[in-house]
């Protein structure tokens, strides 16, 4: 019993060791997953009438701070779930990485907000230097805007406390 536990407890710490090299000196390969929906109610974020998007087209784009010359570049398309998953080599510190909507995948949600006051960008971070653990990286919900709202919207967003919200 005593020689299979000290066999069990130099396993664990071998694979430990193994673990923490290849997070020290391995590849820097991370995956930036997110969303992409329709706002049906025009509100700019999602609600309960929101719907996923599959089929969409979506761009990480990583820019360097200084400049904002682009550095990195790839394209996805998002599933059946609306969910996109892109794979990132590198590090990718010293650069501003963001996710940007590319095309819709449905005709008559197709637009995106012009408003000055809101991000048409899901800013990620692509660095081991940051205490993430995981390298995977989740960006914020990115959405493409009905022409008009749906007609049950109104009540939607009085659900949610907005009454004076122009549904435009």
């Amino acid at each position: 019993m005593a020689k299979s536990l000290k066999a069990i407890i130099f396993l664990a710490s071998a694979l430990s060791f193994l673990s923490l090299l290849g997070a020290v000196y391995g590849d820097s390969r991370f995956f930036v997953e997110g969303k992409v929906y329709c706002d049906t109610c025009r509100a700019q974020f999602i609600t309960k009438v929101s719907h996923d998007m599959p089929g969409a087209r979506v761009r990480l784009e990583c820019r360097d701070r200084e400049g904002g010359d682009l550095t990195y570049s790839i394209e996805g398309v998002t599933d059946n779930t609306g969910t996109y998953r892109l794979p990132v080599d590198g590090e990718h510190e010293e650069e501003i990485c963001e996710i940007v909507l590319v095309k819709s995948s449905q005709p008559g949600c197709e637009e995106v907000s012009t408003a000055d006051f809101l991000r048409k960008s899901a800013r990620v971070s692509l660095t081991k230097n940051n205490g993430m653990t995981t390298p995977v990286r989740q960006a914020n919900p990115l959405g493409y805007m009905k022409k008009e709202p749906l007609p049950e919207c109104a009540d939607v967003l009085k659900e949610l406390g907005i009454t004076s919200f122009g549904l435009a």
